[in-house]
């Protein structure tokens, strides 16, 4: 009987491609010092037999995980119903899969929980970097990953304490484009269904709502709490019909809620928008084939996501980067609002 085979290792990888085992970790980790040419046939042997870094001798050794971290609070079925993690993450990848990066994704109970995770990555050497999503209010991640020396970007900030650097948007310009639209066909009073206000980027959004409707003059409308489920965008849109002062335009914080608002709206004998007009903070595919096709904020998700992904992988390198600002999505006028 032959002697059953072990996994390859990078002495192995190193030995058929002819090159010293240092050699062979500079050209998988896209170090400096070794030749492109050199650096593809160190992956071409990799893809032959198939190897995949072992993590216990890499943290002993000081190697990368050639992996980054991406964790998510939220529940498993708003993560699954939202396009734009969906897109986000798929964005990451083209970036990452090129740099042979790998993304371990994990969703969380609580802040408390992903702060543990970002514990454990880092005591094992499991990542290289975290991306960090959905900001709150007095959020301590950002200066505890600092502390840990953990690499790491924000998707989606900045944040307020400066410990992280952050790929941003511009989330109080983006309402106030959206609110300025609703004004000029002429509403005077408009609604407004967010989601938890405790995240940073909704909390600029209802400030930014807020302060549009002074500027313009509107009637004071509701801000609507949501945790971005279908449920909870159904209870709001109910809530908002059954007013004496009833809105006759309605933002919903992501596609989501538009679509549960839509349903409710003409399950009430209501028409969109000559009724109530409706808009979406975040577009899918799904905001173009709904009756009628819904108005909304448009912003391309997988290019942010690979943004993301090459700020994150500089810091990783050592390189001094300070984020950027991504430009103002763009409202996508279709005909219900």
């Amino acid at each position: 009987m032959s002697p059953k085979r072990g996994r390859p290792t990078l002495r192995d990888i190193a030995a058929r491609v002819g090159v010293s085992e240092t050699a062979a970790s500079f050209a998988l980790n896209g170090r400096p010092g070794v030749s492109e040419e050199t650096r593809q046939r160190v992956l071409a042997v990799v893809e032959e037999l198939q190897w995949t870094p072992n993590h216990a001798a890499q943290a002993l050794s000081g190697a990368r995980a050639m992996t980054v971290g991406l964790a998510i609070t939220r529940t498993v079925q708003s993560v699954g119903s939202e396009q734009f993690f969906m897109n986000l993450m798929s964005g990451m990848h083209t970036v990452l899969s090129a740099r042979r990066y790998g993304l371990l994704f994990q969703v969380t109970e609580s802040i408390e929980g992903e702060i543990d995770l970002y514990r454990r990555w880092s005591n094992d050497s499991r990542v290289d970097g975290v991306v960090l999503v959905d900001l709150r209010i007095g959020d301590p991640r950002p200066r505890i990953v600092a502390d840990l020396g953990l690499p790491a970007i924000v998707a989606g900030g900045p944040d307020p304490v400066g410990a992280v650097p952050s790929v941003s948007i511009d989330d109080a310009a983006a309402m106030r484009t959206v609110m300025d639209h609703l004004r000029s066909a002429g509403h005077t009073r408009i609604a407004y269904v967010c989601g938890d206000p405790s995240l940073l980027h909704v909390h600029r959004r209802v400030d930014a709502f807020t302060r549009a409707g002074r500027e313009h003059g509107l009637e004071a409308a509701d801000v609507l709490q949501t945790d971005f489920s279908v449920a909870s965008g159904t209870r709001a849109t109910q809530r908002l019909l059954t007013t004496s002062d009833r809105p006759s335009a309605v933002i919903y914080d992501n596609e989501v809620l538009a679509v549960a608002g839509l349903g409710e709206i003409r399950a009430a004998g209501l028409r969109t928008p000559a009724d109530i007009a409706v808009v979406t903070c975040e577009d899918s595919p799904m905001c173009g084939v709904v009756h009628p096709p819904l108005t909304a904020l448009r912003r391309d998700t997988a290019a942010f996501g690979a943004d993301v992904a090459e700020h994150l992988l500089r810091i990783i390198d050592g390189d001094r980067d300070e984020g950027t600002e991504e430009k103002v999505p763009e409202l996508v006028v279709r005909e219900s609002a």
